[in-house]
């Protein structure tokens, strides 16, 4: 059976190489609006009886992302598709797990039941899974968590010497811990506590000498960069001799980036879930590998 690769606009050069890599046929969607804003797209192939990718990673814009998926798997069934599979290299929503103050909305239980109804396979890399402790919690269809920890364990080893790696939090650590073991360098962590939204201190809790050493802040998630921020700078307190801050998710809301370039790490980088121009890690064959399952 036939694939055909597609993507919703945010994905097209991560969609293009799967393509590649799949030796399938790549077709571009027609998106667009009417006058009114309601949504317009269009298919450009045929689609009965093939298999249909669609690559779309739900940042930026996460809320049309995830409404551009469901039109256009619908779409696609509609038109005859025999399987929709949904590769979202980064998923949104997954952090509002729980309903922390009365009357929210749990995103993370909402955003499933619509790609549920609309999907039959979701592909995804590194989710923030946290109180959901797998995928098969909130998605019935088949689903597939992935990770980019030896991706960027290799990367670490071909670009870095004498190094080690922090992680930034506790959370983060079990991302540091995976990568410095693969590559067999130190590694150890920060205890964060998070005063607000935008203020966080960071306290070394494992001994580890990094004074002259090229120290890599893993996370899995940068957003506003604060909790980077932190550890750059206990790290900086600690005579390291370069600070680099890498992450699979790249999202560098509020002038992120030049504020963590300001507190002394040398470079930011990150994975192609997102495109980015710090998007330097390349998780595509981690995707094929899956597809090709």
């Amino acid at each position: 059976m036939a694939t055909i690769v597609t993507d919703c606009g945010n994905s097209p050069q991560l969609a293009k190489r799967l393509a590649r890599k799949l030796r399938a046929k790549y077709s571009p969607l027609t998106i667009s609006s009417f006058p009114d804003g309601d949504i317009y797209l269009k298919f450009n192939t045929n689609l009965k009886n093939k298999k249909l990718v669609i690559v779309q990673s739900f940042q930026p814009h996460s809320d049309m992302s995830l409404f551009d998926v469901i039109w256009a798997a619908e779409t696609a069934k509609d038109l005859g598709a025999k399987k929709v599979t949904l590769v979202a290299p980064y998923l949104s929503y997954m952090r509002q797990d729980k309903r922390f103050n009365p009357g929210e909305a749990i995103s993370s239980h909402i955003m499933a039941k619509l790609l549920n109804n609309s999907i039959d396979k979701i592909i995804t890399i590194d989710p923030h899974l946290h109180r959901i402790p797998k995928l098969s919690k909130i998605f019935t269809i088949q689903n597939q968590a992935l990770t980019a920890n030896l991706v960027i364990a290799d990367y670490i080893q071909h670009h870095f010497k004498n190094a080690v790696i922090i992680g930034p939090d506790w959370e983060s650590y079990q991302w540091a811990e995976r990568i410095a073991n693969k590559i067999k360098v130190l590694s150890s962590v920060f205890r964060k506590t998070r005063h607000s939204s935008r203020k966080v201190t960071s306290k070394m809790i494992k001994p580890l000498e990094i004074k002259n050493k090229n120290v890599i802040i893993v996370d899995d998630i940068i957003s506003t960069g604060h909790t980077i921020i932190e550890a750059a700078k206990k790290a900086k307190q600690h005579k390291a001799k370069s600070i680099t801050a890498i992450c699979v998710h790249g999202l560098f809301v509020e002038n992120a980036l030049k504020k963590i370039q300001r507190s002394g790490v040398k470079q930011v980088l990150c994975t192609n879930t997102i495109q980015k121009p710090q998007s330097k890690i390349d998780i595509t064959d981690l995707i094929v590998k899956e597809l090709k399952r």
